[in-house]
């Protein structure tokens, strides 16, 4: 690992294999989309299942920095918590959350590429207590919502500089 690197846990995807994989390559500089994307802030401004997201911690990004996060899911808005668990800049950054009927795991890589940069997103989403049941039927739905996000994540970053 590289320096400034800090990783409090490997933050195993949940259950194993990933529910959702998404790839980009975005013609930006490494550090750049890392401090973009890393910042869970941002979120807002690329997912379009996001409605807010800001950071709850003080300080510096990085592991045990806390995100509240509304999500949007058909005409209801799910608040959540997100905690980083791995910060490894400009390399990968892991995050855990919590809400009253999810749990997610976001595994976020980054590499530099001739081109400029890309991005490897994984998403474990585990839906909780009698919704769990439904999991194997949201698989379209959760799919939908990860290729909209990636195509944020795309337009955000090649559209102008990351705010």
């Amino acid at each position: 690992m590289g320096s400034g690197t800090v990783v409090a846990t490997d933050a195993p995807i949940l259950g194993g294999m990933p529910l959702l994989q998404e790839t980009l390559e975005v013609g930006r500089p490494l550090d750049e989309v890392f401090a973009f994307v890393g910042d869970f802030a941002n979120t807002k401004d690329w997912d379009p299942g996001v409605a807010s997201s800001r950071k709850v911690t003080d300080g510096p990004v990085g592991v045990g920095t806390r995100y509240a996060v509304d999500v949007l899911f058909g005409s209801r808005t799910l608040p959540m918590t997100y905690e980083i668990t791995a910060w490894d800049p400009p390399n990968r950054v892991v995050l855990r959350g919590q809400g009253s009927t999810v749990t997610a795991v976001d595994d976020i890589r980054f590499e530099a590429t001739e081109r400029g940069t890309r991005v490897r997103y994984s998403a474990d989403l585990r839906l909780k207590g009698l919704l769990k049941l439904a999991e194997p039927f949201m698989r379209g739905r959760f799919d939908r919502t990860a290729k909209d996000a990636i195509a944020g994540m795309r337009r955000a970053l090649e559209g102008g500089p990351p705010s």
